[in-house]
């Protein structure tokens, strides 16, 4: 069985058992967390899409790591101008388990 949900402006396909990492969300490793935004729940042939939301659909997850992602560098420069600007960021995440889809 698995699942389209959606979290933090993002959509992801799920499915039980498996690890992801999404959009920051507060809580501390080992707490459980619901996804009830589900759009599409699919298991073999049988297929059901919310228009927008599935009524009755939940993910459950555990939270396994909260950190942050990988430096990236925004460099800005205006050839000529002496115009020189160099600035990192590293985006939270919040890794997230997936223990059951309930449709």
């Amino acid at each position: 069985m698995y699942a389209v949900i959606a979290s933090g402006g993002k959509q992801y396909k799920v499915q039980a058992g498996e690890t992801l990492r999404v959009e920051k969300i507060v809580g501390e490793v080992g707490q459980p967390i619901t996804f009830d935004q589900v759009l599409l729940v699919g298991e073999g042939e049988n297929l059901r899409v919310g228009q927008p939301l599935v009524a009755d659909a939940r993910v459950q997850a555990r939270i396994v790591e909260q950190d942050r992602a990988r430096k990236i560098l925004v460099f800005k420069y205006k050839r000529r101008k002496r115009y020189r600007r160099k600035l990192g960021h590293r985006q939270p995440y919040t890794a997230v388990r997936i223990d059951a889809i309930e449709a």
